[in-house]
């Protein structure tokens, strides 16, 4: 630094004059100038760029892949899932089979142990509300018992009802006073609904054949088969006049 001065003293440059210019030139090194801040923004736009578009490929990809997959479950059959299910359960119980026959051990029994007391009670109290068919009594009760079933199945048209509530007013509930007969004219559409319906009727009747249900709670009055068919019919048509005297036989105070 001496040697500078000296140099610029021989040369006639005044020495206040050195030193402003080299501490400008110090200042301009350590502050960073405009160039220099823009750059830095440049490189931060560029980094959040390349971030972005990484998002958008894996966005893509994903979007590629769900839609495969979605193309691929749309091909597969309705009850796909169902079948499978019950593939895998089917799997299962073979390998637990299997298992048992292995350890030598009864798989029925293996299996009763599993179940749990709260879900036997459960499927036997659902088992009970299914109404179970006891068998044909009267001609009366097998129609009240179909009407039931029909009407179960019924879907009502909600669209249609609010049209004809519309068209019809008040006189869509008929009184005493009311006279509709012959003015109602059913659509197409219900007639082809009501013909399918009982062509099914007709269809499962020709099939029909069930084993009627075994009640293990029922008294055993009866020695062999034969004699319970007997002993079924004879409760059906004459139970309800034999009660008294078959209660009082089973008291043992029948005169």
């Amino acid at each position: 630094m001496a040697a500078a001065v000296s140099a610029l003293s021989a040369l006639g440059l005044p020495e206040a004059d050195v030193g402003s210019e080299e501490e400008e030139e110090e200042e301009e090194a350590a502050e960073p100038g405009p160039s220099a801040a823009a750059e830095q923004r440049r490189e931060e736009r560029l980094r959040r760029f390349r971030e972005l578009h990484m998002k958008r490929h894996e966005a893509c990809k994903l979007n590629s892949h769900e839609v495969l997959e979605e193309d691929k479950r749309l091909k597969l059959p309705p009850n796909w899932e169902a079948k499978k299910a019950r593939l895998e359960w089917e799997l299962q119980v073979q390998e637990k089979k299997k298992e048992c026959a292995a350890r030598g051990e009864d798989y029925e029994r293996v299996k009763l142990l599993e179940i749990s007391a709260e879900d036997a009670e459960r499927w036997e109290r659902k088992k009970k509300k299914k109404n179970p068919d006891l068998g044909f009594s009267d001609y009366a009760a097998a129609q009240l018992r179909q009407y039931q079933r029909l009407t179960r199945q019924i879907k009502p048209d909600l669209e249609e009802y609010q049209r004809l509530k519309e068209q019809q007013g008040e006189a869509l509930y008929p009184t005493s006073d009311s006279l509709l007969h012959g003015t109602h004219v059913p659509s197409k559409a219900g007639v082809d609904r009501m013909v399918a319906d009982l062509e099914k009727q007709i269809e499962k009747r020709e099939k029909y054949s069930r084993r009627r249900p075994y009640n293990d709670d029922a008294d055993i009055d009866y020695i062999n088969e034969r004699n319970a068919k007997f002993n079924q019919k004879a409760e059906r048509f004459y139970g309800k006049y034999t009660a008294e005297i078959k209660q009082n036989l089973e008291r043992g105070t029948a005169v």
